[in-house]
């Protein structure tokens, strides 16, 4: 069982590796399309923003070849976003693994603080990426845009707005959160994914 992590320039990538050796998972870390293309799981991880990512996915032919992929894949916060169709976040078009948009929080309320930085819960949970897990689990959120809730939502939250915590279609699948640092719940997430 070989795991991948898609190497790119909006990774958080050491927290991912650090989180799969806890539940006795190796991962390598690449960008080589033939080690991604034979990977029996990829993970797709990302903290940063949206237009440069994709520049930088399109510059080494990474887009084509995450969206032709055929084992599961996970795409984790930025990773998730980049899935979807499009993005605010500098009017970016994305891979279009998933019809729902991505958008900015807004809040006219001084008080409310974007990015959501901390634990929020997940709910309506389907599919077995979430077998095992208690609906109203904590997961820890870091995001300043989040995706619509639509046909491929397979957990929601809520912070300002009901919105995706996971997305699902095929073998993709996308969370918002980052399990890595989700303790329990991130953990069992994390095992259902190496184990689907």
């Amino acid at each position: 069982m070989n795991t991948v992590i898609v190497k790119y320039n909006a990774g958080n990538i050491q927290s991912v590796l650090y989180a799969l050796e806890r539940i006795g998972a190796q991962a390598l870390v690449t960008d080589d399309h033939d080690l991604i293309r034979k990977a029996d799981k990829v993970i797709f991880p990302g903290v940063g923003e949206a237009s440069s990512a994709m520049r930088y996915l399109q510059e080494r032919s990474l887009d084509t070849l995450i969206k032709s992929l055929e084992q599961p894949v996970l795409g984790i916060c930025l990773g998730m976003q980049l899935m979807c169709a499009y993005s605010e976040e500098n009017d970016t078009p994305c891979l279009g693994i998933f019809d729902e948009k991505v958008s900015r929080f807004r809040s006219e309320d001084p008080t409310i603080k974007i990015p959501q930085i901390g634990w929020n819960t997940i709910a309506e949970l389907k599919t077995p990426l979430f077998q095992g897990v208690p609906e109203e689990s904590y997961c820890y959120f870091v995001h300043s845009y989040c995706a619509a809730s639509g046909p491929h939502t397979i957990a929601t939250t809520d912070y300002i707005r009901p919105y995706s915590a996971a997305l699902h279609k095929g073998n993709f699948y996308g969370v918002q959160f980052h399990p890595e640092k989700s303790a329990a719940a991130g953990e069992t997430i994390l095992s259902n994914f190496i184990n689907l």
